[in-house]
């Protein structure tokens, strides 16, 4: 688990991403080219930035914070002069005062958003609540003729400014404040809203006395009704619940003091950022809370930790992905061209990984079917050893020769796998072969010695115990032993095996008999001895000549 310092690096590097991810994309997708048969005549550009909804009215806001006269032809109004300046003053401040925070939202296209197919030269800028109901801010596409078509706040929106703007009174923010906090200006912005920036991270280490303080009473409590002296404080809050409790006290900030529109903007943005990456920090902690959850209560599966943690990783990259997408939708980028990049990079790294990735997709099989565990003396192929740890690319064996062979999961997926450790008996399989001296009655004492021995022996499957005579071989009777072996291990079975070796021995020479050696017998037949004598020399030598003789004088 990583520790604070990683957790607060991660966290600005997701605010990194998550800030700059708009302006990235925005300049990283190039314009559609439009073919020769849709080419469209161009706009002629509006000085004042009216060719869109969104470049109205971000250039009329502009405007009348600067107290402009331009501010009142942003306006679709027949007045004029001073007239039309104070109606362009009275919708500024309906506005700033009034409509909600969403201008990121309107549309940068020529034509506009069209929400309503039937008035297509017309968008919707916000609604906002006023004492006979609510009432929609428009505006409209209008042909000014040379400078051609620009949008301006409509006519309808125009004729209920004048009443709604009665109903205004003083924000609670200028009742409370001084005045010099209200009238004093950075970039036309007021010194108590640079103020308020500063106290986001106040706001955060106020959370962290709270978490504190309520982990203290908790502790407390704990130690004094379970008499648990040496019980330590429990931590609460952790980082991303006191994020969101920063979001949300800056939302009820912002929704009881009366900001101006724009900084209502700033702050919604603000708040969407901040709920942004406490929302996924969260989900990936309590991703991390399950990979540890599922290791803790399942330790005997082996591998189970790699997989894991591979499938943690990839959660965390997918709600990572999914938050920048969330973000891009919201700042209004279209993230289809990164999209499909990202499709065909994904198909080359598939391609490029494939061998890798065939090992891990095995390895995954091999740890979700319990076909290899640590520890398991294993046959795969020509090698024989003890598995030492189950990888998701491949597993390490260790050999009787005390090497260590990394075979890739690939490969054991497609060979045949013999687990030796895996027996619940032993078999107890041995072929004694016996002299042809050995007489009828002596096997039969034999095979009824060794059957009696199998069946009484405390270690042995009395039911899986047969003893045969099985065959008249080349140069041995055979006798057949049969039987499993309950062992603890492989030396175990070894040490029994011996032991049962040695009973067989005494039984045979208790019945007289012997175990064969490997022999051959040649039997040579002619008419003369001395035609024999001849052909002695070329099958038995000096020995079996001297033999010959010895056996030919005692027949004359």
């Amino acid at each position: 688990m990583s520790g604070p310092k990683n957790c607060a690096a991660r966290t600005t590097l997701i605010a990194l991403i998550v800030l700059l991810c708009p302006l990235a994309w925005s300049q990283a997708i190039p314009p559609k080219s439009a073919t020769p048969a849709e080419v469209k005549p161009e706009v002629p550009a509006d000085a004042l930035g009216r060719n869109s909804p969104r470049g109205a009215v971000l250039g009329f806001l502009a405007a009348a914070r600067k107290g402009n006269a331009i501010a009142a032809l942003y306006l679709d109004t027949r007045l004029r002069g001073a007239d039309a300046e104070a109606l362009a003053h009275q919708l500024a401040t309906v506005l700033d005062r009034r409509l909600p925070a969403r201008l990121n939202q309107l549309s940068d296209k020529p034509e506009g958003s069209v929400p309503d197919p039937l008035k297509p030269d017309e968008d919707l800028v916000g609604t906002i609540t006023t004492a006979t109901g609510d009432l929609d801010i428009l505006v409209e596409r209008v042909d000014r003729g040379k400078v051609g078509k620009v949008w301006l706040f409509s006519q309808n929106t125009l004729q209920s400014i004048p009443a709604v703007y009665e109903e205004l009174s003083a924000p609670a923010v200028e009742r409370i404040l001084p005045e010099f906090l209200i009238k004093t200006r950075l970039a036309t912005i007021p010194l108590f809203e640079w103020l308020a920036v500063l106290c986001v991270p106040f706001l955060y280490l106020l959370t962290g006395l709270l978490g504190r303080l309520i982990g203290w009473a908790v502790g407390a409590c704990r130690r004094y009704f379970f008499r648990n002296t040496g019980s330590t404080n429990p931590r609460f809050l952790p980082r991303p619940i006191r994020l969101l409790l920063v979001a949300l006290s800056v939302y009820w900030l912002m929704s009881t003091v009366g900001l101006s529109l724009l900084a209502r903007q700033f702050w919604t943005t603000v708040i969407f950022i901040i709920v942004t990456i406490a929302s996924t920090w969260l989900l990936m902690l309590l991703n991390r809370w399950g990979e540890g959850y599922a290791v803790a209560h399942r330790p005997s599966m082996s591998g189970s930790a790699a997989v894991l943690r591979l499938a943690r990783r990839v959660i965390n990259g997918l709600l990572f992905f999914a938050a920048v997408l969330f973000t891009l939708h919201h700042f209004g980028v279209n993230p289809t061209a990164a999209l499909a990049g990202l499709g065909v990079g994904g198909i080359a790294v598939a391609l490029a990984a494939q061998k890798t990735l065939e090992n891990v997709i095995a390895g995954i099989s091999l740890i979700a079917d319990h076909a290899v565990h640590v520890g398991d003396t294993l046959r795969l192929g020509d090698i024989v050893g003890a598995v030492e740890d189950v990888g998701l690319r491949s597993t390490r064996i260790r050999t009787m020769d005390r090497t260590v062979v990394s075979v890739p999961n690939g490969q054991i997926s497609n060979m045949s796998l013999e687990t030796l450790s895996a027996r619940d008996k032993f078999w107890f399989h041995p072929l004694v072969g016996l002299r042809y001296e050995t007489t009828p009655a002596q096997l039969r004492s034999i095979v009824t010695g060794v059957r009696e021995l199998l069946t009484a022996h405390p270690k042995l499957d009395s039911l899986s115990a047969r003893v045969n005579f099985l065959r008249l071989s080349a140069s041995s009777v055979d006798v057949e032993i049969f039987a499993y072996v309950f062992a603890i291990d492989w030396v175990d079975f070894l040490e029994i095996q011996g032991e049962l070796l040695l009973s067989v021995m005494d039984i045979i020479k208790q019945a007289g008999a012997e175990i064969a050696f490997p022999s051959q017998t040649m039997y040579l037949a002619a008419h003369s001895s001395d035609n024999l004598a001849h052909l002695i020399p070329e099958f038995v030598g000096t020995g079996g000549r001297e033999a010959f003789q010895d056996e030919r004088d005692l027949h004359h």
